[in-house]
């Protein structure tokens, strides 16, 4: 660990005046400290080094500058120096200024940052706050960015969707994604299937099962005007052939897919898209409108289907509550139900015990991948011919 004196000797050297080869010296020396907890634990308690750092990113070199962006972006993944960091009244304005700009070569390390600065609530706020100080709607101009294909033609921006994920814990983000007359959220359903970016598509989709907490635009969600639900489970579809009955109660996007039909690749993608839907079974007449349009075949496909186990509770679950009996009086919406302590403890309980089997399941899955590996391995290893090096 460096003592306060070193960092006040270090400081010295990071400065925009300092000579090239020093500076960069002692930049290359801070990012590797980043690369460690105990590293990244000083350096959030040293906020004039945070400062220097931020300042260095208009560094004429663009070496200096790129690893200070990368010691930004270790630092902000850090929960110790996350908070120093937002709290800097120049660095997020700063980061955001550059963000707007399509030229800007540093734009992802934005994003990143960014992004790691808004996963805690309070973080979130400070982030949240800035965005809204930057006037001419500093939402809307991220979502103007993130649906603008190729706003800057040098980097891909693809962090902007955990951002807009992150910044949606916040109500005001909500309201402003569910703001009728914006259309923000009629603009992000096409990206449930943005094949470019596992990272981009599951922004998006972490976005929206956000907003589904906000049981007061079920309805709205669900109906002609944004038409969720097929964007939530066309992802989770696969190739399998279905009678003509279920066929035809199914939304036009998901009838007739093709033999080639592939599901989500990533589980915690499905995984959020089955919160996302079982959000908006929580009221009566969003779970009346999920059943009639048939969504149950497609989740008992994916059931069928699903190799991870946590996914496949979160899918069994979700089932279960489309087929059961409706909620008697007073009940019908699950999101404002009042459960006894005694009843609670129990289902915590229940929880304990269900995550305990999902979790020994996944140590028996990943065993058994690890045995197939090792057996192929194996296999191509006998198969090599002689006289060849292995």
């Amino acid at each position: 660990m460096l003592e306060d004196g070193r960092a006040r000797e270090l400081l010295g050297f990071l400065t925009l005046e300092t000579r090239a080869d020093l500076k960069g010296q002692a930049v290359e020396y801070v990012l590797g400290l980043t690369g460690s907890q105990e590293g990244c634990r000083f350096l959030g308690q040293s906020p004039d080094v945070l400062k220097a750092l931020s300042t260095l990113t208009k560094d004429a070199s663009r070496a200096v500058a790129k690893d200070c962006y990368f010691a930004l972006v270790n630092l902000s993944a850090d929960a110790s120096a996350r908070g120093p960091l937002a709290r800097d009244a120049n660095l997020v304005p700063t980061l955001l200024r550059n963000l707007w700009d399509p030229e800007y070569d540093f734009s992802d390390q934005i994003c990143s940052i960014l992004s790691n600065l808004s996963r805690g609530e309070q973080t979130c706020r400070e982030v949240f706050g800035a965005i809204q100080s930057e006037g001419d709607g500093g939402l809307a101009k991220i979502v103007e960015i993130f649906c603008t294909d190729g706003y800057n033609k040098k980097v891909a921006l693809h962090y902007l969707g955990p951002l807009l994920s992150n910044l949606t814990q916040l109500p005001e983000t909500r309201q402003f994604v569910l703001d009728k007359d914006r259309c923000v959220v009629q603009r992000l359903l096409p990206y449930t299937q943005y094949e470019g970016s596992s990272v981009r598509r599951g922004g998006v989709v972490g976005t929206l099962r956000n907003c589904c907490f906000d049981h007061s635009y079920h309805e709205w969600l669900l109906g002609s005007e944004v038409d969720i639900l097929p964007f939530l489970l066309l992802p989770l579809a696969g190739p399998e052939e279905l009678s003509e009955g279920e066929m035809e109660g199914l939304p036009i996007d998901l009838q007739y897919l093709p033999e080639d039909k592939q599901r989500e690749e990533d589980p915690d993608i499905r995984k959020m898209l089955l919160e996302a839907i079982n959000l908006l079974t929580a009221t009566k007449n969003g779970r009346k409108m999920v059943k009639e349009k048939n969504a149950y075949v497609i989740l008992r496909e994916l059931h069928r289907w699903e190799k991870e186990p946590d996914v496949g509770a979160a899918c069994e679950k979700l089932i279960e509550l489309l087929i059961s009996d409706e909620p008697e009086a007073g009940m019908e919406n699950l999101l404002e139900v009042e459960i006894p302590e005694e009843i609670e403890g129990k289902l915590r309980q229940q929880d304990e015990e269900e995550q305990k089997r999902i979790a020994e399941e996944k140590e028996q899955l990943l065993k058994s991948r690890e045995e197939e590996e090792q057996e192929r391995g194996q296999r191509t290893r006998g198969e090599t011919p002689e006289g060849l090096e292995r």
